[in-house]
């Protein structure tokens, strides 16, 4: 990725928003510019939309909805944003926070009922950080289920998606202004697109081992579980810019990747009451503490590696999931009628995961203080049948990126912000703050939705006004 000035720069084609990336966040900024009457071209450099979106469960948080209303769930923009400040330790961008929180329930409306998203209140569980239930779902649970439904309403939107187009050449006028970019074919061939505002809405930088290692190194080692596209282009274009890049060091990783199989084994196993084991058959952590913070704990232990244990309950609860539905046909999980039977199955020694059950049993009870600080008395006891699944720590996405202010304009590094760029989703600082403790389920989504709205109705304006 570079950055050309060429304020007489000729352009093939020029259209008034235009967007690179077709994730979650450029299909829903398309949307918003195409509601606002803007013509809308998004660039995808992959043969389809994909991106991070496709490889999570499509989980998007709102706080304040009318099917919350209908559930008696007493939830408000307030309390969302209480939770998200709260989980990041009061370290993330305030007023960022307040302002996502706030439209978090209209997202949710808009892409619902005018976009034919067809998401719904997830029910069963609530994720740690999160008081209430407050995440919105495809049927499947699936990212890939919630982007084709979005590519679907960007074609129908009359917003133009060129896939297999990459954008890496951004040029502006002295002042900074964007004024299109240069993107190559799959057969070389290179092409210009001109716009009245650019929306930059590609993935973040974990797939940049040097990029990590620079302001990430302790999840250098981690397993990278994410696409292929998030090798940094929006921070190197920020960089050359001179926008300000913030909470560099924040990133969500997961603590339930199954090994060798590249399979999120997800939160409720352990919400529910399950916990996780090191080759020794021993608890290493507070697991309920959130998926994101146990990557790099599973990181230090033998091996890099842990086990997830739980129950027939909590696999009756999980095959909701389609990721859960592939870890069992990959036959990533292991089933047991007893423990000395777990152990074998898992290759763990028997007598210390037996000492783990009988603790955690113990604690469930109300019966001690575990070590690590986990609170078992609001979960219920294992029982057999039990279910085991060797687990990784991985790295799925980074949270820091372009600073950018409420309606997702990208700031400067001395003040100010750009003329006409936006940025949101994996390109745009996240609201988890600067490390992984911040990360609460739907941070991610929540700005790519939410942010790609804000971004792609703001550019409208501003492509107009330009115009």
């Amino acid at each position: 990725m570079s950055v050309r000035v060429d304020p007489e720069a000729g352009f093939d084609i020029a259209v008034d928003v235009l967007v690179v990336g077709a994730g979650a966040c450029g299909l829903s900024a398309a949307l918003a510019a195409r509601d606002g009457g803007a013509s809308v071209v998004v660039l995808e450099r992959d043969p389809s939309p994909e991106g991070t979106t496709a490889m999570s469960t499509g989980l998007i948080p709102a706080a304040g909805t009318p099917e919350q209303a209908d559930e008696g769930i007493p939830d408000t923009p307030e309390r969302f944003a209480a939770d998200i400040l709260a989980k990041s330790g009061g370290r993330a961008d305030e007023a960022i926070v307040r302002r996502l929180a706030g439209e978090s329930a209209e997202t949710v409306a808009w892409l619902k009922d005018r976009h034919g998203a067809p998401l719904s209140l997830v029910d069963g569980f609530v994720y740690p950080g999160h008081r209430y239930r407050r995440m919105y779902g495809t049927p499947n649970r699936s990212g890939a289920e919630l982007l084709a439904a979005l590519a679907r309403a960007c074609e129908e939107a009359g917003a133009d998606i060129l896939t297999d187009a990459r954008a890496d050449v951004l040029i502006t006028d002295e002042a900074g202004r964007v004024l299109g970019v240069e993107y190559a074919r799959p057969d070389s061939a290179r092409e210009r697109i001109g716009c009245g505002a650019l929306v930059v809405a590609t993935c973040g930088f974990a797939g940049n081992s040097e990029m990590v290692a620079r302001w990430m190194p302790e999840m250098t080692g981690a397993v990278f579980h994410g696409h292929p596209g998030a090798d940094g282009d929006a921070a190197r274009w920020g960089e050359a810019l001179g926008a300000s890049l913030r909470d560099m060091t924040g990133y969500q990783g997961h603590g339930g990747l199954a090994y060798g199989h590249g399979i999120p084994i997800l939160w409720p196993t352990i919400m529910r009451g399950g916990f996780q084991v090191n080759r020794l058959g021993a608890r290493f952590s507070d697991e309920s503490k959130g998926y994101s913070e146990q990557a790099a704990a599973i990181l230090a232990q033998p091996d890099g590696a842990a086990w997830t244990v739980f129950d027939a309950r909590i696999d009756a609860l999980m095959r909701e999931f389609d990721d859960y539905q592939d870890a069992l046909r990959a036959g990533a999980v292991k089933s047991a009628d007893t423990v000395e039977a777990l152990a074998a199955a898992a290759g763990l020694p028997p007598e210390g995961l037996r000492a783990t059950f009988e603790e955690v049993g113990r604690l469930t009870k109300g019966d001690g203080a575990d070590a690590f600080g986990r609170d078992f008395t609001k979960a219920e006891a294992l029982a057999p049948s039990y279910r085991i699944v060797r687990v990784s720590g991985a790295l799925f996405h980074t949270q820091g990126g372009l600073e950018v202010d409420a309606d997702a304009r990208v700031r400067r590094s001395g003040g100010g912000v750009f003329p006409n760029l936006f940025a949101g989703g994996g390109a745009a600082r996240g609201v988890s703050g600067p490390d992984a403790s911040g990360y609460i389920a739907g941070n991610g989504l929540l700005t790519a939705t939410t942010l790609g709205k804000l971004a792609g109705r703001a550019a409208a304006r501003q492509a107009g006004a330009s115009g």
